[in-house]
């Protein structure tokens, strides 16, 4: 053999072992997501253990096994309770609760609770969730909370204003958005760098905006490309003293009604930039084997993409909303909220997102925060769907189908947006500018910010967030 056939040979044996290891830590990677989403955490950490123990484990798959880890770590915070803590709790609010019902309605599921080494652990919400979700034991609930939902989650003047003029039904908003860090939750003298979400630009939909100021000084927006965008911000911690970072920013958010046609609304034609759009994007997009299952019962025979998207709209819209857990815990959410029977807004929109794509219809997301004239404001998500003529369109199923004879009104989620909510991000799970070092507290939407220091990520226990928004000019003036 020569010189030059041996360094070739082995060049391609060590591709193929390359090769080989590659498929290895995949394979490792798999397996503990799946051990760890079965509740088999004793044997996922000791997979981790060894797979870290390992001098020739890949520096992406040793971040991917320590994020499982922390993964099982955030689990425990948003599950605290034992089965005798969650009982007490259900019984606390329903006092005449009989024998057998607390394990009943843990066993469909109503009560939400994961298994983990053989023990059942409850969801801090999962409770006042069951009163959503059930409705003979809602009715027995001793005493309901005041509604909190958004004044846009219902039929309102707003809706007609939107159908009848379009984005001139728009409002000049001034916000304020913060983060506050614990005091002592990083050690004095130590940079603390912070990512406050900020407002895209998209015209016809949010326009003119002005940031007016920053507290410390000297904010770094992200470029106006950016699918997450945020306002970066970065100071040192004080003793005893809360780490506080905030901006101030004006702009004009814009109505959006497109009056479809069914009639007008044709089948897709090829296209390369909208591809993307009709993928499956693991972990949170993927054509299961139960949502083909779900698509095939719900679109039935129908053809028309105009009406499989009503009909899928409709679908997702029955899922009943319920508080949900963290979604950097959910290793694929669109599937989760397929099999948990109740989903939160991200969740619904994710769910939604794949029923589309799988069913050649162009989705994406869109999410950041609602608001009001009032006191109220949230985190929400939303999304957008392609149809030729039209191009893309807004939807927003956890709103969904307002209660209302005429159909313009009816359907205004699906095509329509009201002027009370502010995108922060055109994508989920995108890299943030500048590049954080340490895991996300966020992995998929980013809403509340995120906070970071040299000696790793603060979660959400560790600092909190503010939103206000006070409408300026209810005109869309840019002032």
């Amino acid at each position: 053999m020569t010189a030059g056939r041996g360094a070739l040979l082995m060049a391609a044996l060590c591709l193929l072992a390359a090769s080989a290891s590659a498929r290895d830590d995949a394979d490792t990677v798999r397996e503990v997501v799946a051990l760890v989403d079965g509740g088999e955490w004793a044997v996922a950490e000791t997979r981790i253990g060894h797979a870290l123990d390992a001098p020739d484990t890949a520096p992406d798959t040793r971040r991917a096994l320590q994020f499982e880890r922390e993964r099982m770590r955030r689990i425990r915070l948003d599950f605290p309770l034992d089965a005798a803590r969650a009982e007490t709790r259900l019984r606390d609010a329903i006092p005449d609760l009989r024998a057998g019902e607390f394990a009943a309605w843990t066993a469909s599921g109503a009560l939400e609770h994961l298994v983990v080494d053989g023990e059942p652990i409850y969801f801090a919400r999962a409770v006042p969730n069951l009163f959503r979700v059930n409705a003979e034991a809602a009715s027995r609930r001793r005493s309901a909370p005041a509604p909190s939902e958004g004044p846009m989650e219902v039929l309102n003047a707003h809706h007609a204003d939107v159908v009848a003029n379009g984005s001139a039904a728009s409002r000049r908003i001034r916000v304020t958005q913060a983060i506050e860090v614990e005091a002592d939750a990083v050690p004095a003298g130590e940079r603390v760098r912070a990512w406050i979400p900020y407002p895209r630009q998209i015209p016809g939909q949010q326009e003119n905006l002005q940031l007016l100021a920053s507290r410390p000084t000297g904010a770094t927006i992200a470029p106006a490309s950016t699918l997450q965008r945020t306002a970066y911000l970065e100071q040192f911690a004080v003793a005893g003293t809360p780490t506080v970072f905030e901006v101030e920013y004006e702009l004009t958010v814009r109505a959006q009604y497109h009056a479809i046609d069914p009639d007008r609304v044709v089948p897709l034609q090829p296209d390369a930039a909208l591809e993307p759009f009709l993928a499956e994007r693991a972990p949170h997009v993927v054509f299961t084997d139960e949502l083909r299952r779900f698509s095939r019962q719900v679109v039935g025979d129908e053809t028309h993409p105009y009406r499989i998207a009503q009909r899928l709209f409709a679908a997702v819209d029955r899922i009943p909303w319920a508080s949900a857990r963290e979604y950097s815990t959910i290793s694929n959410i669109s599937d989760y909220a397929l099999r948990q029977g109740h989903a939160d807004c991200g969740q619904q929109t994710l769910l939604l997102v794949a029923l589309l794509r799988l069913n050649g219809i162009p989705a994406r997301w869109q999410s950041g925060m609602v608001y009001s004239d009032g006191e109220y404001d949230n985190l929400h998500d939303w999304g957008a769907l392609y149809l030729a003529p039209y191009g893309w369109v807004p939807m927003d199923v956890t709103t969904g189908l307002l209660d209302s004879d005429d159909e313009a009104l009816k359907w205004f989620y699906l095509g329509g947006l009201d002027a009370y909510r502010i995108a922060f991000n055109d994508d989920y799970s995108r890299e943030l500018v500048p590049h954080k070092a340490h895991f996300r507290s966020e992995t998929v939407d980013s809403q509340r910010g995120e906070v970071e220091w040299a000696g790793g990520n603060l979660y959400f226990d560790q600092w909190d967030y503010r939103f206000t928004a006070d409408v300026v000019d209810g005109t869309g003036g840019t002032r």
